[in-house]
C-alpha cells in the first residue's frame, strides 16, 4: 500500500509539473505572439472615401480586417461564398463599426464563372479599388477533388481564384491612382512545392493535406510576379503569412484533428490577433511604395520559399494559369 501510494503520489505529481509547463509554456506564446512591432493602435490612417474588397470576409481574419477597415471610413465588400452567412457577418460588422457603407459580395472563389459575375458585378458597383485583400482559403479538402470546371478544389480557391480575381480588377485598382493588394499566405508555403499540373488533380505526389501547402506557395509566387507586371502603376503587391490562428479553417477536416486543434488552441491565435500583419499591409504608411515582398507574421520582411523567389518559374506558372483562366482571350 506504501509503495502504491508512493507511485500515485510521484505519478499525479509528474502530471501537475507536465500541465503547470504546458500552461507556462501557451503563456509564453500568447505574449510573444501579441508582441509586434507595429501598434494598430498607433496606425493614424485614415480610409475615408476609399474602397476596399475582401475575400472570405464572413469569418475569422477576413471578418477582423473587414471590420477595422469598416472603422477607419473605408467602403468595404463583403466577398462572400455563403450570402447568408455573409449578411450576418454584414450586421454584425456595421453594429460593431457604425459603418453604413458596407456593400455584401458573393462569390465562389473556386469557380472562375462565379467569379467573373462577381467582377462584373463589382467593377459596375466601384469603378475604382483602393485595397484587395485575398484572404479566402480552405483546407483539408481531399487531393484531385475537381470542381465542375475541371480544376483543383484547394488549388481553384487559395490561388487560381485570387489569381483570376485579381486580374479581372487590375484596372479599377490603377484607375485608384494608388493601391494595395494583399495575399495572405502562409507559414506552410515553406513545405510545398510547385508543380502547374496540381491544378487540375494531376501532378506530383502530395503528403497530407500538402495541396495546401503548395497552393499557398504558388499565390506567394503570383505576388512576386504580379508585382513585377504592376511596377510603375502605383499599385503594390505583397504577401504575409499571418501564423497559426484558430478560425473554421479545420472544418473540412475529420473530427480527430478538429478535436487536437481545438486541444492547442491556446498555443495559437485568436482571429483579432492573426489579422494584424494583414491590416499591417494593407494600412501602413511605412510601406508605401514597397511591393513583391512576403512579410513574417511579426510584420517584418523575410525570404518565402525558394520556388517563390525563382522568377522563371513564376513565368511559366503565371502563363499556365493565364490558360487555365482563359485570361489571353479576355484581352
Amino acid at each position: 500500500m506504501l509503495l502504491w501510494a508512493a507511485l500515485s503520489t510521484l505519478f499525479w505529481g509528474l502530471i501537475s509539473v507536465f500541465l503547470i509547463l504546458i500552461l507556462l509554456l501557451g503563456l509564453c506564446v500568447r505574449i510573444w505572439q501579441r508582441s509586434h512591432p507595429w501598434d494598430l493602435q498607433h496606425c493614424s490612417t485614415d480610409l475615408t472615401g476609399k474602397t476596399a474588397v475582401v475575400t472570405g470576409a464572413n469569418s475569422g481574419i477576413g471578418k477582423v480586417v473587414s471590420q477595422e477597415l469598416a472603422r477607419r471610413g473605408a467602403r468595404v465588400i463583403l466577398a462572400c461564398r455563403n450570402r447568408e452567412h455573409g449578411q450576418q457577418a454584414l450586421a454584425e460588422i456595421q453594429a460593431a463599426s457604425r459603418s453604413n457603407h458596407l456593400l455584401l459580395g458573393q462569390v465562389d472563389l473556386s469557380s472562375l464563372t462565379s467569379i467573373r459575375s462577381f467582377a462584373q458585378w463589382l467593377l459596375h458597383e466601384q469603378p475604382e479599388i483602393h485595397l484587395l485583400v485575398n484572404n479566402a482559403a480552405i483546407s483539408g479538402i481531399p487531393q484531385k477533388t475537381l470542381t465542375p470546371e475541371g480544376l483543383d478544389v484547394t488549388f481553384a480557391t487559395n490561388y487560381v481564384g485570387p489569381f483570376l480575381l485579381t486580374n479581372l480588377l487590375r484596372g479599377a485598382l490603377q484607375r485608384a491612382g494608388s493601391a494595395r493588394v494583399v495575399n495572405v499566405s502562409s507559414f506552410r508555403q515553406a513545405h510545398g512545392y510547385i508543380d502547374e499540373e496540381h491544378l487540375t488533380g494531376a501532378g506530383g505526389p502530395l503528403n497530407f493535406n500538402q495541396n495546401y501547402d503548395c497552393s499557398k506557395l504558388l499565390l506567394t509566387s503570383f505576388t512576386v510576379e504580379l508585382a513585377r507586371r504592376l511596377q510603375g502603376t502605383g499599385v503594390t503587391v505583397n504577401s504575409v503569412e499571418p501564423g497559426i490562428v484558430y478560425t473554421n479553417i479545420m472544418r473540412h477536416f475529420s473530427w480527430i484533428y478538429r478535436f487536437l486543434f481545438w486541444l492547442i488552441s491556446f498555443l495559437t491565435k485568436d482571429p483579432k490577433h492573426g489579422a494584424i500583419p494583414v491590416l499591417y499591409l494593407g494600412l501602413a504608411e511605412e510601406l508605401d511604395g514597397i511591393s513583391g515582398k512576403y512579410f513574417s507574421n511579426s510584420c517584418v520582411i523575410t525570404l518565402p520559399a525558394k520556388p517563390a523567389r525563382d522568377p522563371h518559374v513564376a513565368q511559366s506558372v503565371w502563363n499556365a494559369t493565364v490558360r487555365l483562366t482563359n485570361l489571353d482571350k479576355m484581352d
